[in-house]
């Protein structure tokens, strides 16, 4: 039965193996999004521009929210710091 069902299920390999590479590229991307370091180093960033004028305060407050908004998501998640 097995041979029977693995020479049956042969086309859809391929597709196997792409929904296998959207999974991981999506939980790749997932980690990298709701990473609590990354999260900080554009905070600082966000900091800097404000700092350097380059941003005006209400822009830098938004930029933030959206930031505390993607850690907590993350936390609610599971992604802790290091993946």
């Amino acid at each position: 039965m097995g041979l029977f069902t693995g020479l049956v299920t042969l086309p859809l390999a391929p597709v196997k193996g792409v929904v296998w590479l959207a999974e991981t590229l999506t939980e790749q991307a997932e980690a990298r999004l709701y990473d609590p370091g990354r999260i900080a180093a554009e905070m600082q960033e966000i900091a800097d521009d404000a700092a350097a004028g380059e941003i005006t305060e209400g822009e830098a407050a938004a930029r933030e929210e959206e930031l505390i908004r993607r850690l907590n998501e993350g936390r609610a998640r599971g992604y802790q710091a290091g993946g």
